[in-house]
């Protein structure tokens, strides 16, 4: 069993009741295979979370940008607490290794591990939230996010890739991309779909996603970082 007094300590929170803390570590799956475990698992805080840090970063943006309009600040807040962005803060805290999960689950990697890291972190939120009040859940979600959003803004990672890749794109080549399906995998009702991004022939970037929108954003995603723009 991880040790959940040592993570809260680690994030700088004191908990009242540490039972809620192994709640939002715990995830589904570890239910499945252990019917005998006392506990619950994790999806009523991640729920309970997700609110508080939209309220949080909210704030946080309306108050920090006074003069910029709403488009503009809903789109930062979305690059700051999107998937991505939570799962790398929760992988910094080294979270996972205080997560209770299923043999198959622990076995995840890429986009799988990232949502379950992502949920986790905002179920830690709702934990702070419910043991310690707002304050200090808020201090929790600006001590692990705030810090990013001058970087969010200097890499314009509030605008989506695909809408990235291709101003960048024109303004450099003169070249629009254009995406291509490369093969799909899994059953009907969970098929995984390969996007290549291309530039004229040459491929800049390969995504994969639960949909082909969702693997062209990855597949542009991909080709920003290979190309450096």
């Amino acid at each position: 069993m991880p040790d959940f007094a040592a993570f809260a300590s680690m994030i700088g929170t004191q908990f009242n009741d540490l039972g809620l803390l192994a709640e939002a570590l715990t995830h589904r799956s570890y239910l499945n295979e252990h019917r005998d475990f006392p506990g619950n698992h994790n999806e009523r805080l991640e729920f309970l979370g997700d609110a508080v840090l939209e309220l949080a970063t909210t704030r946080f943006l309306f108050d920090r940008y006074p003069h910029k309009p709403e488009g503009e600040l809903t789109a930062y807040r979305a690059a700051l607490v999107n998937t991505v962005s939570l799962a790398e803060r929760a992988q910094k805290l080294d979270l996972g290794a205080y997560l209770l999960l299923s043999k198959g689950e622990a076995r995840d990697t890429g986009r799988a591990r990232d949502v379950i890291l992502a949920d986790a972190f905002e179920a830690v939120i709702g934990a702070i939230y419910l043991d310690r009040g707002y304050d200090a859940a808020e201090s929790f979600i600006a001590n692990q996010l705030y810090g990013k959003i001058d970087d969010v803004i200097r890499e314009r990672a509030w605008q989506d890739p695909k809408s990235r890749f291709q101003e960048v794109a024109q303004d450099k080549k003169g070249i629009t991309p254009r995406y291509q399906l490369l093969h799909e995998d899994g059953p009907d009702h969970a098929r995984t779909f390969t996007v290549g991004a291309y530039l004229d022939e040459q491929e800049m970037g390969r995504g994969e996603g639960k949909s082909k929108q969702e693997a062209e954003q990855d597949a542009a995603k991909n080709a920003l970082h290979k190309t450096g723009w």
